[in-house]
């Protein structure tokens, strides 16, 4: 009667055949326990990697779709230039070629902001990636100079938005414009 109220693990334990047994379900359920570790850190560290994967891809550029001449045309962002205020249309000036949009400068610049374009004058914008030089002028604004060779004047309202050209500013404490 002692064996019907003993515990089926304790009594396969305690008989001499069950220890191999036990010891090879034991194995196995760690070895299980083992290989679900190992597949939570190859899983986790494939997330990590996705990210930084992507990164290392080639990036594509935001396209652009606007309307000229009763077409929709798309162009990458990251070959406009710069933005500038022609009368009550904005001009876009790309490495190659330039568009007349009929667009105010501000709404322009707002929707630009987040993709790397930076306010200037009240109108210019200018894409920061082509930024090659800041120069101060004498009258207290700056002289900026983009790829190509072009230069824009930044006034003294927009120099405080100078700040987002660069990511880190070193040696420049004494004259950072702003």
């Amino acid at each position: 009667m002692d064996t019907l109220n003993m515990d089926p693990a304790a009594e396969a334990a305690s008989s001499p055949e069950s220890d191999s047994l036990v010891e090879r379900a034991g194995k196995r359920s760690c070895a299980g326990l083992v290989v679900a570790r190992d597949a939570e850190e190859d899983t986790a560290r494939s997330a990590e990697t996705l990210p930084v994967m992507r990164t290392l891809a080639k990036p594509q550029s935001l396209r652009l779709a606007i309307k000229v001449r009763g077409k929709i045309l798309f162009i990458n962002l990251g070959d406009v230039v710069s933005v500038q205020a022609k009368g009550k249309c904005v001009c876009l000036q790309g490495k190659t070629s330039s568009y007349l949009l009929r667009e105010s400068i501000s709404a322009v610049a707002e929707k630009l902001e987040t993709y790397g374009f930076v306010r200037i004058h009240r109108s210019a914008l200018v894409n920061t990636s082509f930024v090659e030089e800041i120069r101060p002028l004498s009258t207290g604004e700056y002289c900026l100079r983009v790829e190509g060779g072009k230069e824009y004047t930044v006034t003294r309202t927009y120099k405080k938005n100078l700040k987002s050209l660069a990511e880190f500013w070193i040696g420049t404490k004494a004259s950072f414009p702003g």
